[in-house]
C-alpha cells in the first residue's frame, strides 16, 4: 500500500508541477494583475498539494515524528509569509511571491531527503531572511534613496572583497568566505547586490564617454579582486549584469560588443592562469577518461539524471549522495533523479518566467536609476541559475555557484531574498505611482462633470423646464444661461454705455 501511494504521488506531483508552470506564463501574457489573481490562487493551492504529497512520503519512509513536525512549520511559514506579505503590501507582484514559495518548497523537500540537520538549519535562515527582507520595499519606498548611496555601494563592495582577498578561507581552490563571530558567509553573494545599485546608480547619472569609462574601472576592480580570489563564477555573473546595464543605459552596441571581446580573453588567460579551472574544463571535456577523479562529480552528475528519466525514481528510490557536494552545485541533478527531469525542466522554467517578469517590471519603471537596478538583478539571477544547472548538466564547465532558493547555503539564501525584495520594492513603488495617476485623472473627470451636466441641460430642455429646474442649477449654468439669453452681457459696462450713447445720438440725427 506504501509503495502504491509513493508511485501515485509521484505521477501526481509531475502533473501539478506542469500545471504550475502553465499557470506562471500564463500570468505574464494578462496585462492586469487583478485578473490574474485566481491563477495566483491555484499556483498557491498547488504548491501546498505538493509540499503535503512529498511530506507524506518522507513521513512513511522515514518514520520519523521529528518530520511531521518540521512539515507544520513549514507549513505554517508558507502562509504566515504569503499572506502577510499580501496584506502588508497590497500591490505586491504575487507570480514572483509564489515562486519564492516554489522554490523554497522543492528545495526543502531535497533538502530534508538528503540530510535533515541541514534542512533544518536552512529552514531557520529562510524564516529570519523573509522575516528581515519584508521591510525592504517599505525603507526602499518611503525612507532610502539608493540612488545617493551609489559611492558607498561601490567602496562597501570593493572592501568586503579586499577583507576576504585577504583574510578569506580557501575552498574548492578558490577565496570565497569570511567568518566574523562564528558566523561564515559568502561575501560575493552580498556584492553582487552592491554592485548593482552602485553600477546603476552611476550610469544613470551620466552616459558621456569619461563618465562611462570612470564606471567601467570601478566594475573592472570589482570583477579583478573575484578573479584575485579565484571566484571566476561570480566574476563572469558580474561581467554579463554590467555589459547588459551598460547597453541599456547607453544603446550602444559598441560597448557590448568590446566588453564581450574582453570578457572571452579574460576566460583564456584565466584558464592558463589557474589549475583549478583546467582541471574543470578538463573534467568538462572529457569526463569518462578519469571518472575517479576530475571527472567523478560530473559523471556521478550525469548518471543521476540518466537514471531518473523523464518521471524520476521517487523520494529514497535514487542515490543521490553519491554526487559531491549535491546540495550545493548539483541539487538540479539530485531533484532529476528522484522527481523527474519534467520536474527540473519545469523548475528551470520558473526560473525563466521569473527572469522575464522582473524584465517586464523593468519596461514598466519611469525611473532609469530603477530600471538599471531590475535589470542588473534580473541578469544576475538567471545567469547564476544557468550557470548552476548548466554545470550539473555538462553544458558548460562546472563554476560553484548556487541555484538561488533551491541549493544549500545560507549566503546564497539571503541573497536571493534581498534580490526579490528589492524587484518587489521597484514593482510597488510603480505601482503606487500609477494608483496616484490614476486617483488624479478621476479627480480632473469629477470636476468637468458639472460642466457636462449643465451644457446637456441647456441642450435638452425647453424654457419651462429651464424655470422649473432654475434653483437647483448650478452657478455656472445660470452665468451660462445669462449670457445665452442676453449677448450683451459679453460687454463691459463701459461698451454698453458707449453703445447707449451712441444709438441716443442716432435718434437725434433722425
Amino acid at each position: 500500500m506504501i509503495t502504491l501511494f509513493i508511485t501515485a504521488s509521484k505521477y501526481i506531483q509531475l502533473l501539478l508541477i506542469v500545471l504550475y508552470t502553465y499557470c506562471n506564463f500564463r500570468y505574464l501574457s494578462i496585462p492586469d494583475q487583478e485578473d490574474a489573481d485566481p491563477l495566483c490562487d491555484w499556483q498557491l493551492r498547488i504548491i501546498l498539494l505538493v509540499h503535503f504529497l512529498m511530506n507524506c512520503i518522507i513521513y512513511l519512509k522515514t518514520e520519523e515524528m521529528s518530520t511531521v513536525w518540521f512539515y507544520l512549520m513549514q507549513l505554517a511559514f508558507f502562509l504566515l509569509y504569503t499572506f502577510g506579505a499580501q496584506r502588508i503590501y497590497r500591490n505586491i507582484n504575487r507570480l514572483l511571491l509564489n515562486n519564492t514559495v516554489f522554490f523554497l518548497t522543492y528545495g526543502l523537500i531535497i533538502l530534508e531527503r538528503l540530510d535533515p540537520t541541514k534542512a533544518f538549519k536552512q529552514f531557520v535562515i529562510i524564516v529570519g531572511s523573509a522575516i528581515l527582507t519584508l521591510v525592504i520595499p517599505y525603507l526602499i519606498d518611503k525612507i532610502w534613496d539608493l540612488v545617493r548611496w551609489r559611492s558607498v555601494f561601490a567602496v562597501f563592495g570593493l572592501l568586503l572583497q579586499g577583507i576576504v582577498l585577504l583574510i578569506g578561507a580557501t575552498s574548492y581552490g578558490a577565496k570565497m568566505s569570511i567568518s566574523i563571530g562564528g558566523f561564515t558567509f559568502q561575501a560575493s553573494e552580498i556584492v553582487k547586490i552592491t554592485f548593482v545599485l552602485a553600477m546603476a546608480g552611476m550610469l544613470s547619472r551620466a552616459t558621456e564617454f569619461r563618465d562611462i569609462v570612470k564606471t567601467s574601472v570601478v566594475a573592472a576592480l570589482h570583477v579583478l579582486v573575484l578573479v584575485a580570489c579565484k571566484d571566476l563564477g561570480s566574476a563572469l555573473i558580474f561581467c554579463i549584469a554590467y555589459l547588459v546595464m551598460l547597453f541599456i543605459a547607453t544603446n550602444r552596441a559598441f560597448y557590448l560588443m568590446l566588453g564581450t571581446a574582453a570578457m572571452g580573453g579574460a576566460s583564456v588567460f584565466s584558464y592558463y592562469a589557474f589549475s583549478h579551472v583546467r582541471k574543470r574544463v578538463f573534467a568538462w571535456l572529457n569526463p569518462w577518461s578519469d571518472m575517479a577523479d576530475r571527472g567523478y562529480q560530473i559523471t556521478q552528475s550525469l548518471f543521476a539524471i540518466g537514471t531518473g528519466g523523464f518521471a524520476g525514481l521517487g523520494l529514497y528510490q535514487g542515490m543521490p549522495k553519491r554526487i559531491p557536494i549535491v546540495e550545493k552545485d548539483f541539487i538540479i541533478s539530485a531533484i532529476s533523479e528522484e522527481m523527474g527531469a519534467v520536474t527540473a525542466i519545469c523548475i528551470i522554467l520558473v526560473c525563466l518566467g521569473c527572469f522575464m517578469q522582473m524584465m517586464v517590471i523593468a519596461t514598466y519603471m519611469e525611473d532609469n536609476f530603477y530600471k538599471l537596478v531590475s535589470v542588473g538583478l534580473a541578469i544576475e539571477y538567471i545567469v547564476q541559475s544557468f550557470l548552476t544547472i548548466g554545470g550539473a548538466i555538462k553544458f558548460i564547465p562546472s563554476t560553484g555557484v548556487t541555484l538561488p532558493f533551491v541549493s544549500y547555503g545560507g549566503s546564497s539564501l539571503v541573497s536571493a531574498f534581498i534580490v526579490f525584495a528589492i524587484i518587489q520594492a521597484l514593482y510597488i513603488i510603480q505601482g503606487n505611482e500609477d494608483e496616484a495617476d490614476e486617483m488624479d485623472a478621476l479627480e480632473d473627470v469629477e470636476e468637468e462633470e458639472p460642466v457636462d451636466e449643465a451644457d446637456d441641460v441647456l441642450d435638452d430642455t425647453d424654457e419651462e423646464e429651464m424655470e422649473e429646474r432654475a434653483p437647483y442649477r448650478t452657478r455656472y449654468s445660470r452665468k451660462t444661461t445669462e449670457v445665452s439669453a442676453h449677448p450683451s452681457a459679453l460687454k463691459t459696462d463701459e461698451e454698453n454705455a458707449y453703445a447707449s450713447e451712441k444709438v441716443s445720438a442716432e435718434d437725434l440725427d433722425l
